[in-house]
């Protein structure tokens, strides 16, 4: 009897072993389902970087244009990092139906904050004024599977007078871009001449005399196209009086002060838009106007930075704009590793390898200026609005001042932006990476001297080059 009392037990409990295994199992299969499904929504984890390939020169013959750099070589020298503003109580943005990543609802603690993967944007600049939008935003949305576009709003070439304003064209891209459940980030730059006093022989760009009649422009853009402008962007590379032409010169200071007056002017009309301040040209120089050694002309973009910082700039955005043309290092290379690294031996371009500073490294410099910002002791994310690698590869020529694109061949161009995106979105600081550019060298029409068109990843005919193709297939998740 006591056998038999003894074997039911023994079956009992093995019954209940076996059935809180079965409910474990049944748990688990259950968290995996959900983990997966969710992962499939946007979220999950980092992907597994994938492998850049050390690179083999394939030099022949010219320096980075468009936008960012220097064309001197910069002195070796210090560091500079950017920070970025708190978001206002009421700005917390759900998300709307073309997706993408919602504001901060709080300004983070000091120290630090981390963005969730799933916060990252994928963008690309686009040349959205030039051919037919609906076919520009379909290759972006169904073609590169992106979820943003940026858009330069050239003020100066669009405003005759004050309070007149020819939309036509930035109509039709945001406009299909809306239609096509992209996001729109705008880029606005270059006072008209009727704002501004002041040309020297620079006259690229210039903040307007009185700021309010930025903040003006921005109220009637906003109201244009309320709803459908996610991100404005403030200016872009006033570091550099290329794009801050005045008689006093480039001034942190005061391009802190315009900072203030648009941002208040955005917010106002809509304080659901992401504000970015104006990216910096990665310089790792100062330069001073030869006619007048008082009036700096370009400023070392992390000693800037940290005059931005000094003047209270990250109350003003809700992003910290950043820029990197990655010259002809891939962009996981420190500049202090450059002159280690196997392009270093046929490099055309030298820069990099035989004068190393870190204006030279993709991640020297935005990983840099998370650092100024971690120093400062206040953080925001950083939004990357131009990052790209120029090749040459199968030209006659180069823009003068570009050297470089001849040390990286196509497949070259292609492994280091689809890495670049991996370390930025794998960041948990980077919040938004616009490409630079689709199809510059389709649309310009000026052939192989066209500073822009060797970081284009469609070719002269529109046709796509590897980096195309490769960023097609890359997971976003």
């Amino acid at each position: 009897m006591r056998d038999l009392i003894e074997r039911a037990r023994y079956d009992q409990r093995a019954f209940f072993t076996l059935f809180v295994l079965w409910l474990t199992a049944v748990l688990i299969a259950l968290a995996m389902i959900v983990v997966a499904f969710s992962g499939g929504l946007g979220g999950g984890g980092a992907e597994e970087p994938l492998a850049v390939s050390e690179p083999t020169s394939v030099p022949v013959a010219p320096l980075l244009g468009g936008v960012t750099l220097a064309t001197t070589e910069p002195a070796p020298g210090d560091l500079a990092l950017q920070p970025s503003p708190p978001v206002a109580s009421g700005q917390a943005q759900a998300e709307s139906a073309g997706g993408g990543p919602p504001l901060l609802t709080a300004e983070p603690a000091p120290g630090d904050f981390r963005l969730e993967p799933s916060q990252f944007g994928y963008g690309i600049q686009v040349h959205g004024l030039i051919g037919d939008p609906r076919h520009t935003v379909g290759v972006v949305k169904d073609k590169l599977g992106l979820e943003w576009i940026k858009q330069q709003v050239r003020w100066h070439d669009f405003s005759s007078a004050r309070g007149q304003m020819d939309w036509s064209g930035y109509d039709a891209i945001i406009n299909a871009a809306n239609e096509k459940g992209l996001r729109v980030m705008l880029s606005v730059v270059a006072a008209p001449e009727w704002a501004i006093s002041y040309r020297d022989a620079n006259p690229e760009g210039a903040p307007p005399d009185n700021y309010q009649d930025l903040a003006d422009f921005l109220t009637a853009l906003v109201q244009r196209y309320k709803g459908k402008i996610h991100a404005i962007e403030v200016w872009n590379e006033q570091n550099l009086d290329r794009e801050w032409d005045t008689a006093d010169g480039v001034s942190a200071a005061r391009y802190v002060e315009m900072l203030k007056v648009a941002s208040q002017a955005i917010r106002a009309q809509d304080p659901n838009i992401i504000i970015i301040s104006g990216a910096l040209s990665p310089t790792g120089a100062n330069l001073t106007d030869p006619n007048n050694p008082n009036r700096v002309i370009v400023q070392d973009d992390f000693a800037y930075f940290q005059e931005m910082l000094q003047a209270g700039f990250l109350d003003w955005v809700d992003c910290v704009g950043a820029h990197h043309n990655g010259i002809n290092l891939p962009p996981d290379v420190e500049w202090q590793d450059a002159p280690a690294h196997p392009k270093a031996a046929n490099a055309v371009f030298r820069g990099p390898f035989d004068n190393p500073h870190r204006s030279w490294s993709f991640k020297s410099t935005i990983w840099g200026y998370r650092e100024l910002m971690q120093q400062f002791g206040k953080t925001k994310p950083i939004c990357v609005t131009e990052f790209g690698w120029a090749s040459a590869e199968g030209w006659d020529t180069v823009p003068p001042g570009f050297e470089f694109a001849w040390d990286n061949t196509l497949k070259d161009q292609a492994f280091y932006i689809v890495r670049a995106y991996q370390m930025l979105r794998e960041s948990g600081f980077v919040w938004l990476a616009f490409l630079w550019n689709l199809d510059f060298a389709q649309k310009d029409g000026i052939g192989p001297t066209d500073p822009n068109a060797p970081y284009s990843i469609l070719d002269f005919s529109g046709a796509p080059r590897p980096a195309f193709d490769m960023l097609s297939q890359m997971p976003k998740p």
